[in-house]
């Protein structure tokens, strides 16, 4: 099944209402589609280069309202969203997650896996959901998810722009890695520059 809907999200990417079909893909896959958008924009940028920049907008913008959709799905569909947590081998960390939360700690550590989500492989969608489940703050949600969201699919799309289907396979072979890779240090980067500022002022 997985291999079929892959293939379907290409034959979009070629569709005349592709631009339509990408903003779709981006706003299921927050809270429940398996096929990234990446799989549209990296063909889609190649064929209209000129067009790059409006189909990272695209997927990021819609992306983020469908992580917003997932937020509301584990706000108010406790038990639907539990099965997806579940499907994913969450729960047990959703629920030590929401009692720290509950006694003033783990904040941060959800806002780097928020961030590590929204950038790299790992299941965007579970952490959209699981934020509703343990009533994470909405601003920052949405604040770090369109970070996140924005800066892979700007990475994908320039990059797509500017080396075309030699990034292809790069992403194919080792992007998965990368994107983990650069996703942890850019963490580490920031909770180095948080811990600085705080200690600092």
């Amino acid at each position: 099944m997985f291999q079929t809907l892959y293939r379907k999200c290409l034959d979009l990417a070629s569709h005349k209402s592709s631009n339509f079909y990408l903003g779709l893909v981006s706003f299921i896959e927050s809270s429940f589609f398996p096929i990234p958008p990446d799989v549209m924009i990296v063909p889609m940028v190649i064929a209209k280069k000129k067009n790059y920049i409006k189909i990272f907008l695209i997927a990021s913008i819609f992306s983020v309202l469908g992580g917003v959709f997932g937020y509301f799905l584990g706000s108010f569909f406790y038990d639907l969203s539990l099965s997806v947590i579940e499907f994913y081998g969450y729960e047990n960390k959703v629920e030590k997650l929401k009692y720290n939360l509950s006694i003033g700690e783990g904040f941060l550590a959800w806002l780097s896996i928020l961030f590590l989500a929204g950038f790299t492989p790992l299941p965007y969608k579970a952490f959209t959901i699981a934020s509703g489940l343990i009533g994470f703050n909405l601003f920052i949600f949405i604040l770090v998810s369109l970070i996140s969201r924005s800066l892979r699919f700007f990475i994908v799309s320039y990059l797509s722009y500017k080396f075309g289907y030699l990034f292809t396979d790069f992403m194919n072979r080792h992007g998965s890695k990368w994107f983990t890779i650069l996703g942890i240090l850019l963490v580490i980067i920031f909770l180095i520059i948080f811990l600085f500022y705080k200690f600092n002022v």
